[in-house]
């Protein structure tokens, strides 16, 4: 236990430092919102395009962005070293907006992922500490998954919540995917909501790259996803010009005719299969591992829109050329 009292003490002082008290259920949030601000005045957060390499770190993140054929690029990302002021943390993530408010759905949604996904984990940690059975020793790795998972699920949860309500952003036609990556030591967890795509770069035993695809399309025509929406009563179908493309449609409309079978916002169709849930996974990272790719569907299309790079330290930044 001395590893997960260090980390949850370690947490907890960084809360109440900033607040000057004990974080309590609304102190927590407001805390980590505290430590998003402390941590873009240190320019530990990259939001646009550039890197983020700061030293000591074990980490390098990089962010490209292209304008596609479609107008505003409703793209945006998010990169922050030292996650809650855990030296070993990193929080990565890619948000692919649409509708005629979806460049404000996806930065709303990176706005207020991060400090959400930090609080509900720091409560997690609290709660399971309080488990008598509890003994994160005994399997680390699984432990930390069901924390983080359990985090990520109360978080998406509130965030779709929380952007229903707000006033100043139409999200009824309108939403946004969300790939985010966090990474802990020698593990990375990846939550994954939409069809951006997670790409793991790893060596092969002859030396060359070899891409591993950590994450799946989240496409309508998936047949756990077909199914869930038909029982919903929406329809999946594709238009006559878009042959192979499958969209969710409204019972008796052809609208809205998203291309993802999940997504946060895009209220109209909540009701009809669209969900907000996140698959979320873990992959212990090794020597063989170079980087990982976040790249929104245009990248994937080759539309160009935005991918974002972290690299681990053996990694060599010119072999992403080899995998994008």
């Amino acid at each position: 236990m001395s590893q997960f009292s260090s980390m949850f003490n370690g947490l907890a002082r960084s809360f109440s430092i900033r607040r000057g008290k004990n974080p309590g259920n609304g102190d927590g949030r407001e805390a980590a919102e505290v430590m998003a601000k402390d941590a873009k005045k240190n320019d530990l957060i990259l939001r646009s395009s550039g890197f983020v390499n700061i030293d000591g770190s074990n980490n390098f993140a990089s962010v490209f962005s292209k304008r596609g054929r479609k107008g505003v690029n409703q793209d945006c990302t998010i990169v922050w070293e030292e996650f809650g002021c855990q030296a070993d943390m990193l929080f990565c993530g890619i948000f692919d907006g649409h509708g005629p408010w979806g460049h404000f759905v996806a930065k709303k949604v990176r706005e207020s992922m991060p400090s959400s996904l930090l609080c509900n984990w720091q409560e997690t940690l609290a709660q399971a500490s309080l488990d008598p059975d509890f003994d994160l020793e005994s399997d680390k790795k699984h432990h930390r998954f069901h924390i983080w998972k359990h985090s990520y699920l109360q978080t998406c949860a509130i965030v779709d919540r929380e952007l229903e309500h707000c006033r100043k952003i139409d999200s009824l036609y309108s939403g946004t995917t969300a790939l985010t990556i966090v990474r802990q030591g020698d593990l990375i967890y990846v939550a994954n909501i939409g069809d951006s795509r997670a790409v793991l770069a790893t060596t092969s035993d002859d030396g060359n790259l070899v891409p591993i695809q950590l994450t799946v399309d989240f496409k309508p025509n998936l047949p756990q996803e077909a199914e869930r929406i038909t029982q919903c009563k929406g329809r999946v179908f594709c238009l006559h010009d878009e042959p192979g493309v499958h969209r969710v449609w409204l019972p008796d409309e052809e609208s809205p005719g998203l291309a993802m079978s999940r997504a946060f916002g895009d209220y109209c169709i909540k009701d009809y299969g669209l969900i907000s849930v996140p698959e979320v996974t873990q992959r212990h990272i090794t020597s063989r591992d170079q980087f990982v790719v976040l790249a929104t569907d245009g990248v994937c299309d080759k539309k160009c829109d935005r991918i974002l790079l972290l690299q681990f330290e053996s990694g060599d930044i010119r072999s992403v050329l080899k995998l994008s």
